[in-house]
């Protein structure tokens, strides 16, 4: 079953999981620019995305496969070399910590909950865009709900099996409307190079609090900065409105 849409606004959204530091990832680019076009005309990057694109999306950090043909405007960023891929057999999410019973969730048993879709602009605090981004799953304050928050908890800490990536939220942000735990994206299941088969999305903020390959979901009593905010990014990522920028659209 799937609920009603919040309604899209436009500039809702962000990129994929960070720059690394503040700088650091714009002299990447810089330094790499040169090179982007070399590799943008190698013939096998032009195959298909889930066969091609995807697997060379995993090696390459810097995020420059996303500009090349079917990269369909996304930037792919992984902060470790590789990260396992999981399935229906070994999949599983783990809601712990300040709940009054501890919940682990196979993919079917994420299916067989309400689904709500969203469709939104992904929008990276480095800059790109990927308008009308419908994304679908359950809404992470029913999984909150179904484990029974504590009293004494106050955020919620997310964290991943690529084995390093890390984000949190306060209670009250993670039981926004808009925050997902996200099994498809653009209408089809979320893929491997887009942090599949299950991911955070969360809607109002930048695409770094979207936490990729989703394995662990912890409440805990403070919210503990995530990997690119230890980093040097704002741990309120509101898009418009955060790292620097004052340019949110009018709503």
């Amino acid at each position: 079953m799937t609920r009603d849409a919040i309604p899209a606004r436009p500039g809702d959204g962000d990129g994929e999981d960070g720059r690394g530091t503040p700088v650091g990832r714009r002299v990447v680019l810089g330094m790499l620019g040169a090179g982007a076009a070399g590799v943008a005309a190698a013939p096998f990057l032009q195959r298909a995305y889930d066969s091609t694109l995807g697997a060379a999306a995993q090696k390459d950090p810097t995020g420059l496969t996303g500009l090349l043909p079917a990269g369909g405007g996304f930037r792919y960023y992984s902060v470790t070399g590789s990260v396992p891929h999981k399935d229906e057999r070994t999949y599983r999410l783990t809601l712990d910590g300040l709940v009054r019973r501890r919940v682990t969730y196979r993919l079917d048993d994420l299916r067989r909950l309400p689904q709500t879709r969203l469709v939104r602009d992904v929008q990276c605090v480095t800059g790109w865009r990927v308008p009308g981004t419908p994304f679908e799953g359950v809404r992470l304050a029913d999984l909150l709900d179904d484990a029974g928050v504590r009293p004494e908890a106050k955020a919620v800490r997310f964290t991943c099996f690529d084995g390093a990536y890390s984000e949190s939220l306060t209670l009250e942000q993670a039981r926004r409307g808009d925050v997902l735990v996200a099994l498809r994206m653009q209408d089809k299941p979320i893929g491997h190079a887009h942090g599949g088969p299950v991911r955070l999305y969360v809607a109002p903020m930048y695409f770094y609090k979207s936490a990729k390959w989703l394995s662990t979901i912890t409440v805990t009593e403070r919210v503990e900065p995530g990997y690119w905010e230890e980093r040097g990014y704002d741990v309120d990522a509101w898009v418009g409105r955060s790292n620097g920028r004052d340019d949110a659209p009018t709503t």
